[in-house]
């Protein structure tokens, strides 16, 4: 299997509540981290699993079970950062068809790897952006 792009809210019920993927979902994580590829996060991902803990929508033990996950190297998940050629690529995922800027800039990570974006969002699986679920 080779390395997929998480979005947020799939990294964190990967980490967290796996039962929440679909079986698709959780057998192309597995299989990503299992077979020496990576399962990558934007950086965007972390900055709104912060955000979310500091709002009180989710406990801190998500962000201590990503943090943990992400010291391990043998877990497969790694964060990349949000460089130019993603900041410009997020022009081609459409503001009307994807609105929430953290998903535009997940959407163009997976798109400037030429990686599949595991999502269960809707608007991102009717963008151009390759998706599975």
């Amino acid at each position: 299997m080779a390395s997929v792009v998480a979005d947020t809210h799939v990294a964190i019920w990967y980490v967290n509540a796996p039962e929440q993927l679909s079986s698709r979902a959780l057998r192309t994580m597995q299989a990503s981290a299992g077979g020496g590829d990576s399962i990558i996060l934007s950086a965007i991902s972390i900055v709104e699993i912060i955000y979310l803990v500091d709002k009180g929508k989710l406990e801190s033990s998500v962000l201590d079970g990503i943090n943990a996950l992400l010291s391990d190297q043998d877990s497969g998940l790694i964060v990349v950062p949000v460089h130019l050629e993603v900041a410009r690529t997020v022009a081609l995922v459409p503001r009307e068809q994807v609105p929430d800027m953290p998903d535009r800039i997940i959407a163009a990570t997976a798109l400037t790897m030429g990686l599949p974006l595991v999502t269960r969002d809707a608007q991102i699986q009717a963008s151009l952006v390759q998706t599975i679920w």
